[in-house]
């Protein structure tokens, strides 16, 4: 309460002092204050209305500390709160009941008071009490110095979001239209968890998923997108709104878990908005505005993308067509063909989390430094060069900032032999021993020493078709053996391996094709933070976009590459590859090889 009345105003002090300063009882002044501004039980008790005339006194001592992290807290500030009502206002939105899950410092409430004037109950719940009182305060002001003529039933709760009973709020709302909205937090459970906070949900498998799913990240959420769904779950027979300010990605997980969820919503637009100019954060982000009629359902799951600047202005549309998730669904129509399954099985490159130890730099006197600065001599066989994303932006690659240490052919494989085929290697990799103890993530749990991740015969495939699963251009690059040794990639990059150039080349060059990056172009987000996947790789079917290419689109495709690398591509070899490609069939840990099984066939 303390940090909430150092922003009154004297004049508005002065008034509280004059109404209920001589009052003693607390339910006395809860009368007087609901009759000025119409909130419901503004003391919760006596011991709240004490501590209030306390502060009333000439002098007392203000104090606030909070950990913004802690709540992912993003404060709306007015003037969007201002500019989103009168948005909602232009779009014939009137609602009888508000409902803000997590309202803050109550810009959204304020900004509903001072433009809605048929609004007959409020409702929010905020679990930092500063802010609760702030607000509570807040619209006090807003009564006693305005100029207001609407004067709802407001309810405010201090309260943790994801312990509140919403039965009694659905039962009072179930009448009029609703509108819930708001600006829950940005943070996901696990920074929550990091930081030891209390404002968490309880522990549960939100969306089912298996257990690797749940070990390698996916089980992760944001805390945002769980509050929406919390809001749909509770008001499911309501008519009315729903509009958030939320991360891009969360809107994207929503639409995409609609038709498991079964949640009665459409008309669905996302308005991107300025997050660096209103936020000062570094992220994608929009206002998601929803339907929560029944009667306006939107089978199809597909949200409109608009901009908050020009709303009437649709960019694209983005959503589920004939069950497949696109990201732009005309662009699809026109590529939908070539969205199937992978003949090829995408592999993510090798994964460590051991980078200063593991990942070296060679030095001109062919020894070798690690991140930590530290110059090592170890023999060179398990050590091979390292591409990362960054190094994926010319179509060859060939040249090497980077190498690593690869201990392993397949994940769970004995390192013992290190020790005395390597001896040099297995002293180093001993005295740093203490770093890969710190390894933190639970696939390295019970597995053999200096263990690592992502790796198996395909990682030592001499040549490689590769992509980053972290930058936002789509092109493939082709990966070629230094000094007769396979290169290597790390695991924000996605790769096929093949056992000759040949067959490499072909597939690098369809990849590459208007077809493959149109359909990349519908069904990738590009403001996601990984925006390619294995689940987007696999749903490349090279088959059928080799049967709809002919060799003179292959040729204009491959004519930069090295003359060397082409002595044995030519069309016969291309009739070759089409005629057998669907004649192939995948082996778990190997790619085919079209033409290794062909006799008389030289690469």
């Amino acid at each position: 309460m303390q940090s909430a009345i150092k922003n009154i105003q004297h004049a508005t002090l002065d008034l509280l002092t004059d109404r209920i300063g001589r009052i003693t009882d607390y339910r006395e002044a809860n009368k007087i204050l609901y009759g000025l501004s119409g909130i419901n039980s503004f003391f919760r008790h006596q011991e709240d209305f004490s501590t209030m005339l306390e502060f009333l006194k000439p002098s007392y001592v203000v104090c606030e500390g909070s950990d913004r992290r802690e709540y992912g807290d993003y404060q709306t500030p007015p003037e969007l709160s201002d500019s989103i009502w009168l948005h909602l206002k232009a779009e014939g939105i009137s609602p009888d009941v508000i409902i803000e899950p997590t309202f803050g410092k109550g810009s959204f409430i304020i900004s509903s008071l001072k433009y809605f004037q048929e609004i007959r109950k409020i409702y929010g719940i905020e679990i930092h009490e500063p802010y609760y009182w702030q607000t509570k305060f807040a619209i006090l002001e807003l009564f006693i110095h305005g100029s207001l003529i609407n004067k709802p039933d407001i309810y405010l709760y201090h309260d943790n979001i994801f312990k509140f009973d919403f039965k009694e709020i659905t039962a009072s709302s179930e009448d009029g239209d609703i509108l819930i909205l708001g600006n829950p937090p940005w943070v996901t459970n696990s920074e929550l968890g990091s930081l030891n906070s209390g404002n968490l949900p309880e522990k549960s498998n939100l969306k089912s998923l298996n257990g690797l799913d749940a070990i390698t990240g996916k089980g992760n959420f944001d805390i945002c997108e769980y509050v929406i769904l919390m809001m749909l779950k509770s008001f499911p027979k309501c008519k009315g709104h729903l509009a958030m300010l939320t991360k891009n990605s969360v809107i994207r997980n929503l639409i995409y878990d609609l038709p498991s969820m079964k949640y009665g919503i459409g008309s669905m637009t996302a308005f991107k908005i300025d997050a660096k100019k209103y936020f000062n954060a570094a992220v994608e982000a929009s206002l998601f505005k929803c339907s929560l009629d029944g009667n306006d359902k939107d089978i199809s799951c597909r949200c409109k993308v608009s901009s908050f600047i020009s709303p009437q202005s649709i960019k694209n549309t983005f959503g589920w067509v004939n069950g497949k998730f696109v990201s732009d669904t005309v662009l699809y129509e026109h590529n939908k063909k070539y969205d199937g399954v992978s003949p090829f099985i995408w592999r993510q490159g090798i994964k460590h989390d051991c980078s200063n130890v593991m990942e070296l730099e060679m030095l001109p006197n062919s020894k070798y430094r690690n991140g930590f600065g530290q110059e090592t001599d170890i023999e060179d066989e398990l050590i091979y060069g390292l591409i990362k994303s960054s190094d994926l932006n010319s179509p060859v690659i060939t040249q090497l900032r980077k190498y690593v240490i690869v201990t392993q052919r397949m994940i769970g494989e004995s390192t013992t032999y290190i020790e005395y085929k390597f001896p040099k290697l297995h002293q180093y990799l001993t005295e740093n021993k203490h770093h890969f103890d710190q390894r933190k993530s639970s696939i390295y749990k019970n597995k053999p020493l200096f263990s690592i991740f992502g790796v198996g015969e395909y990682s030592f495939k001499p040549y490689k078709v590769a992509i980053s699963g972290l930058y936002k251009r789509s092109t493939f690059s082709l990966i070629l053996p230094v000094n007769g040794k396979p290169l290597m990639l790390d695991d924000t990059c996605y790769h096929l391996g093949f056992d000759n150039i040949t067959e490499t080349v072909f597939v690098w060059a369809i990849l590459n094709s208007v077809h493959v990056q149109e359909l990349l172009a519908a069904i990738t987000f590009l403001d996601a933070k990984r925006p390619y996947t294995k689940d987007v790789l696999m749903r490349l079917d090279i088959n059928q976009v080799a049967c709809d290419m002919t060799y003179e689109e292959i040729a204009a495709q491959i004519e930069s590459l090295d003359k060397a690398m082409l002595v044995n591509v030519n069309e016969n070899k291309w009739i070759t590859f089409r005629e057998q490609f669907t004649n192939v069939k995948d082996k778990e840990g190997d790619q085919p090889s079209l033409f290794a099984c062909q006799k008389g066939v030289g690469v």
